[in-house]
């Protein structure tokens, strides 16, 4: 949800871009399970499943290396939603209008849009099954599907987001009903959530929390608030260095963290959130609140779940130096659908800059840029597309 998730996709995009290139010049490196073009009513060189940042960027590139009509993206959503700004949405500092472009608009000239659900993969065949029946094949496969938010898992969501006091920043839905519940704030606790799951953008549960807690400090509200971070983790970050700053910053604050606490039900009729104790399991605390905001569960796309292509847990089986598919040489995978050994973010990317020459001062201008003009983050896709 952070602005590195865009930027993981950029050094995701040269290391695939170089391994299809090389794939196109030489198939020598390895046997690749290609079948005939016509096996399937449709067929491009190149199909890209998903629309997103990632996979809008990786058919930009890949028409470039192919040429104009033999690329493809699958992705079934006409509007596409700059997330990382739903904080500042969440927060009150931007309209939850700013973040949508059509999704025509962001498809590359000369790149097919095939407005369809993929509902199964056929990577021994070369296939994509989309909602309609139909068959699109391919030479190469870039799988680009994100991960799948599963408010469903939390006892009591999604209905419980019917009532007001409950928002979640991760939703186009619910964005703005954290505005308003931290609007409409007069007295108790505000709470906050972390998941037991893997998260995009680890960071964002606590933006909106240092966002809330400023907002009550400005609008005389702070005294009658208890600012409360609950986290099933046993660390507020996972990088100690990050983590000691951090944890200054909820001291000077007066905002309380619970740790090993995860949310597992919510009564919001009741206005009660109950958290369970990741140190003895079956316990569980309710706690009362005046806001809560969700950060829910998250996991890989039912499409990828007990598919060719995904690993025992569902996500995309990836080398993590070549992001190429452990089995199917002309298979790759790239963002958060891809069991890469880092957080679902590329603010595991940081290491990379730095080490590239990037400068700090450099990479916090970039920082701001992102984080409020989303449509300089799409010219930058079609700048990085170029290279």
């Amino acid at each position: 949800m952070a602005f590195f998730g865009v930027v993981a996709s950029g050094a995701h995009v040269q290391q695939c871009a170089h391994l299809l290139r090389s794939g196109m010049q030489s198939s020598s490196c390895r046997s690749l399970h290609m079948t005939t073009r016509y096996a399937a009513k449709e067929y491009y060189d190149v199909v890209v499943v998903g629309g997103g940042a990632g996979g809008i960027t990786m058919s930009a590139r890949m028409k470039r290396k192919v040429g104009a009509g033999k690329v493809a993206v699958i992705e079934p959503s006409e509007v596409h939603y700059y997330q990382p700004i739903w904080t500042l949405v969440g927060g009150g500092a931007k309209q939850l209008a700013s973040s949508a472009r059509s999704t025509s608009s962001l498809i590359p000239t000369g790149v097919k849009w095939i407005k369809s659900e993929v509902k199964g993969f056929d990577p021994d065949k070369n296939c994509i099954r989309i909602d309609d029946g139909k068959e699109i094949s391919y030479k190469y496969l870039i799988i680009a599907l994100g991960l799948k938010l599963q408010y469903e898992k939390v006892k009591g969501l999604p209905e419980g987001f019917n009532y007001p006091k409950i928002g979640s920043n991760y939703s186009v839905k619910t964005v703005e009903k954290t505005w308003k519940a931290l609007q409409d704030f007069k007295k108790g606790n505000a709470i906050f959530t972390f998941p037991n799951t893997p998260v995009k953008c680890a960071g964002a549960p606590q933006k909106i929390m240092y966002l809330a807690e400023e907002y009550l400090r400005k609008t005389g509200k702070r005294s009658d608030a208890n600012v409360i971070f609950n986290t099933p983790l046993g660390v507020i970050f996972g990088v100690k260095k990050y983590a000691d700053a951090l944890l200054q910053i909820i001291k000077e604050r007066d905002i309380q963290v619970n740790f090993k606490h995860n949310l597992i039900e919510v009564r919001a009729d009741k206005q009660e959130a109950i958290f369970e104790n990741m140190d003895n399991p079956g316990e569980t605390k309710v706690f009362q609140y005046e806001m809560l905001h969700v950060t829910p569960p998250m996991g890989p796309p039912d499409v990828l779940v007990n598919s060719a292509v995904g690993d025992a847990a569902g996500w995309v089986d990836v080398d993590k130096d070549t992001l190429q598919h452990k089995k199917y040489p002309n298979v790759f995978g790239i963002g958060d659908c891809t069991n890469l050994p880092t957080s679902k973010t590329a603010a595991a990317l940081d290491a990379f800059w730095l080490m590239s020459g990037t400068s700090v001062s450099t990479c916090l201008i970039l920082v701001i840029i992102l984080e409020i003009k989303p449509q300089i983050v799409i010219l930058g896709f079609v700048l990085m597309a170029t290279v």
